[in-house]
């Protein structure tokens, strides 16, 4: 079995209202020298099977078809082996 970690972010240059509004409030508490705010999704996945590679490519596959937007998004896959 494996845990997948996938780590969603929008691609450079794609606006980020909730990063924005989270640096205006911030900015407004009194926090001035934060400059910049970004967010992103993290989602997890345990997954069946003993074959890292089709794993992986499954999670991919979940990503393009689902998870992300790739017009949008870029995403990251990273697993874990669970005993």
């Amino acid at each position: 079995m494996y845990k997948a970690i996938v780590t969603i972010k929008l691609k450079k240059g794609v606006l980020n209202p909730e990063g924005r509004t989270i640096l205006r409030a911030l900015n407004f508490l009194g926090y001035n020298e934060v400059k910049d705010a970004k967010t992103f999704k993290s989602i997890e996945l345990l997954i069946e099977g003993d074959d890292e590679e089709k794993i992986k490519e499954k999670v991919d596959e979940m990503c393009r078809k689902l998870l992300a937007n790739p017009v949008i998004h870029d995403y990251e896959i990273k697993l874990e082996k669970i005993e």
